[in-house]
């Protein structure tokens, strides 16, 4: 065996194993949302997830994949690679296309569960499939060519490593066009405009959930290198670390200190800021820079709540202030603290403006075309479940059981209630 097969297969066992970490993130996904709903919900979540990896996985393989890095059109699309055949000769990489795609498509599925959160417990469950071949087929897929696929903001020298605008932000901002366009939960908001609280249904869960995302990010983040014998593995491994820390330990603090109670909720989120934050300049900036930008996030993602709440927008796991706000600010951050093009190490404002403009164009397609799909949907299907579905629960609603049946205490007798509903819905059909 040869140095060039021996190091070939060490980035091949590396990029598959921290494909296999990203996927496994999808369980801290549907951990976490299934926490932070109410037990009537908790089967839908988890049937979602499942949706994201079987249907969004397929969506990339025939279309996603190709549009994002098959041969560039004018820095706008790719052109080859549908069904992971035609022309690749262009990615270059020690790795095989196969190892490269499976690495790709676990980034994609990551995108999806983003937005599910925020359109938690009342969104039609056949709406939702349709979103995620409009999300994995087309909306991720051109945006990452944009600047991970020879795209026009990758030509610019925009620096996202692992995605904290490619993925969080645009995933982020996906979710608040969602969240607005299906509207708030029944009774969240009152008539006066304040906000009720909906109590989650298991916080260990949630943390579960949370802890398995953090294992998971060290596969988003150090996987990026595509490679087992970068040297930057530790150091984006570490500043993974601290960041997540940071977030974390800030939203702790601040809400002992503001509250007289530290949040449980908060502090899962502001671990998971961090995380998103420190996404695009993991490769890139120092450990200290690393624990100002996840303290900032977790800030920042108490403060983006806060403006949904004021604004009447329900995102039940709070997937904008952890996802599109902290990743904006990540984004940011790698021009500022990158250590060697960004501005605060002497070397101008040129990455910032870059990164900027990369955000405002991510963040908007996001929105607008999420926005325009869900209305484009909801002419021919309801994007929303009817009061009567949100009412019992879209577990029965949609998928027929309850994830507890301990967990009946939102209804009096559970069987004759769901018999009765059962019944009614098949006279309708």
């Amino acid at each position: 065996m040869n140095i060039e097969t021996l190091h070939t297969g060490l980035d091949t066992v590396w990029v598959v194993l921290t494909a296999a970490m990203i996927l496994l993130m999808e369980g801290g996904f549907a951990l976490v949302e299934a926490g932070f709903v109410r037990y009537k919900n908790n089967v839908n979540i988890i049937m979602k997830v499942f949706a994201d990896i079987t249907l969004g996985t397929l969506c990339y393989y025939v279309l996603g994949f190709a549009l994002m890095y098959g041969k560039d059109v004018m820095g706008l699309i790719g052109s080859s690679g549908f069904l992971l055949g035609g022309d690749l000769s262009h990615l270059k990489f020690s790795i095989s296309i196969d190892t490269y795609w499976l690495f790709q498509a676990a980034f994609a599925i990551a995108v999806i569960s983003i937005v599910s959160g925020a359109v938690a417990e009342r969104i039609n469950f056949r709406v939702y499939l349709l979103y995620i071949v409009l999300m994995t087929a087309l909306i991720y897929p051109i945006a990452g060519h944009w600047v991970w696929g020879s795209g026009w903001l990758g030509a610019l020298g925009m620096r996202d490593f692992a995605g904290s605008a490619v993925i969080h932000a645009l995933g982020g901002f996906s979710a608040l066009a969602a969240a607005i366009v299906i509207g708030p939960r029944k009774g969240k908001f009152t008539a006066k405009g304040s906000s009720t609280i909906a109590l989650p249904s298991n916080l260990p869960l949630a943390s579960v959930g949370a802890f398995l995302l953090w294992f998971g990010w060290f596969g988003f983040n150090a996987g990026s290198t595509l490679t087992a014998t970068d040297v930057r593995i530790g150091h984006i491994a570490i500043v993974t670390m601290l960041s997540a820390a940071a977030g974390g330990a800030t939203t702790m603090v601040y809400t002992l200190i503001r509250y007289n109670r530290s949040d449980a909720s908060s502090v899962i989120n502001g671990s998971l800021a961090g995380l998103v934050g420190i996404t695009a300049g993991c490769a890139f900036v120092s450990d200290g820079a690393a624990i100002v930008i996840g303290a900032v996030s977790g800030l920042l993602m108490m403060a983006a709540t806060n403006w949904l709440e004021a604004r009447r927008i329900d995102d039940p796991v709070g997937a904008f202030p952890v996802h599109a706000v902290s990743g904006m600010w990540g984004t940011i951050a790698t021009g500022l603290f990158a250590r060697d093009e960004g501005l605060f190490y002497g070397h101008g404002w040129h990455l910032l403006g870059i990164q900027l403009v990369g955000l405002l164009v991510l963040c908007a397609w996001g929105f607008l075309l999420t926005w325009a799909g869900l209305k484009l949907i909801n002419r021919w299907v309801p994007v929303r479940s009817t009061e009567e579905e949100e009412e019992i629960g879209l577990d029965i609603s949609y998928h027929g059981v309850m994830a507890a049946h301990q967990a009946h205490d939102f209804i009096d007798d559970e069987d004759r209630y769901l018999k009765d509903f059962m019944r009614g819905r098949d006279d309708r059909d």
